[in-house]
């Protein structure tokens, strides 16, 4: 039995089947290894050979790409409020949120979904819900879409959803699935563990008879109607089903990545099939003492089965290669790719056989720029929404006291779209002008709260004084 039949089970309905297996084909191109394309047969004309196409594994490009686009290391997070800022870069230090968090990007532009589920850990719960104060920490779950279960959504928002992970304990492999749903307005988390063979999901054990498992509780009441999941995926419609789960930025483009690494295959052929030969009868491989003209190790040389009659007894085969041709060809579908996954054409550029990104700042008005903007607007969402579910945790939980409602500043990275330099001296000259106030400017450039900001104004000025100073 599986994960879908297992909730359908529990009186638990998900999305079908059908789906989950568009994923496993993305995910194939992510790999790079694609069955019945990458691996295929070819006849001869005696008899069949297996074949290896070459690929330059664009399902893993395209997704790195946009990760690094929209989640690297100048994004900056920012909390209202000090102890609340603190307890969120601890939580996420602790759970190395800031490598993972790209690394789960990248994940969700090639399968299409991830989620975040953060739980707490060391703590004192019970069927009614955890103990306040009596948690030690906050743990972060990441996990992708085949172990993600919608139950229950409106307007593309799962509210109600099941997770699935498989963990080993003294070498037996466990099923382990947790439930969050709402029972009259408030969530419930279920927590049930298998035993799990053969890919398949068999029966269900007591989780206290699991080691690891003793302290999970079958059921905890939140108490609160807010989940504690968030959802995370590319801001692009899904056209195979009605699900509320996302598709890989490439689903649209999958003959396009064919045709891409068909491009390549030949071009690689090319040199192996071009590669210079010297053809040498068996009269002229040695001397007349009987030894060996030619090194019998080196491939240039290819000692025909028989002397014949005619042609000359040393023939060097030298094809003329096409690389131009192939250049142009892997280009064109290159620049299809690039635009089929949102980054406008030209983005890529195929090199002296290796792929080159563009660098350059992009325009607000390009395709590229306003991709970004769209995908940021899920992404911002889905983070400050983290935020605010591990702030409730830690007042839940650990009894930390924190404004569970603090307002989250997501500061993306925009070099790429704009100069910065050129747009930080152009303020510096609004400052100087007295067009802009300095709490803003320091608001904008140092991302500080409107508070904070004023309150550091004394300083500048002193500096300013103190420079006067030395100057006279």
């Amino acid at each position: 039995m599986n994960i879908n039949d297992k909730l359908k089970e529990l009186g638990f309905a998900t999305i079908s089947e059908y789906f989950y297996r568009k994923v496993q084909e993305w995910k194939s191109w992510y790999i790079g290894d694609v069955k019945g394309f990458h691996r295929y047969k070819v006849r001869n004309g005696t008899s069949m050979v297996r074949c290896k196409r070459y690929t330059l594994n664009m399902g893993k490009k395209i997704p790195e790409d946009w990760a690094n686009l929209l989640m690297n290391e100048k994004v900056e997070i920012t909390l209202e409020g000090q102890r609340e800022q603190e307890f969120i870069d601890r939580v996420f230090a602790e759970n190395n949120f800031l490598v993972q968090v790209n690394e789960m990007q990248e994940k969700a532009f090639a399968l299409g979904t991830v989620a975040f589920i953060p739980r707490v850990v060391g703590m004192e719960a019970t069927e009614f819900g955890p103990i306040p104060g009596s948690a030690s920490g906050i743990v972060m779950d990441y996990v992708t879409v085949e172990h993600i279960w919608p139950l229950a959504w409106q307007n593309g928002i799962i509210t109600d959803c099941a997770f699935d992970s498989i963990v080993t304990v003294n070498g037996e492999d466990y099923c382990y699935l947790q439930i969050h749903h709402k029972v009259d307005g408030l969530y419930d988390i279920e927590n049930r563990i298998y035993h799990y063979r053969n890919n398949n999901v068999d029966a269900e054990l007591s989780l206290a008879d699991i080691p690891g498992f003793e302290a999970v509780p079958p059921v905890v009441h939140t108490g609160s109607d807010q989940r504690q999941f968030v959802i995370d995926r590319p801001n692009i419609a899904n056209n195979f089903d009605d699900s509320p789960l996302g598709v890989s930025v490439y689903a649209n483009a999958i003959d396009v990545l064919k045709g891409v690494d068909v491009a390549y295959d030949s071009y690689v052929n090319e040199f192996v099939l071009g590669k210079k030969r010297i053809m040498v009868k068996p009269s002229a491989t040695k001397d007349l003492d009987g030894e060996p003209f030619f090194d019998p190790d080196d491939l240039a040389y290819y000692v025909l089965p028989e002397d014949v009659s005619d042609g000359a007894v040393i023939t060097p085969i030298d094809m003329t290669l096409r690389t131009q041709e192939h250049n142009t060809g892997i280009q064109d579908q290159l620049n299809l790719l690039s635009s089929k996954c949102g980054f406008g054409e030209n983005h890529y550029r195929f090199d002296q056989g290796s792929i080159t990104t563009a660098t350059q700042v992009i325009s607000e008005n390009s395709t590229m720029f306003r991709t970004i903007k769209k995908h940021e607007i899920i992404l911002e969402q889905a983070i400050t929404e983290l935020c605010h579910i591990i702030l409730r945790l830690g007042n839940a939980a650990m009894g930390a006291g924190l404004n569970e409602d603090a307002k989250v500043t997501i500061d993306f990275d925009d070099s790429i779209i704009e100069d910065k330099t050129t747009e930080r001296n152009n303020d510096r000259q609004d400052l100087a002008a007295g067009i802009m106030n300095p709490w803003e400017y320091r608001m904008k450039w140092y991302n500080e709260d409107e508070a904070t900001a004023k309150k550091m104004l004394p300083k500048m000025e002193d500096m300013t004084t103190e420079g006067e100073n030395e100057i006279e």
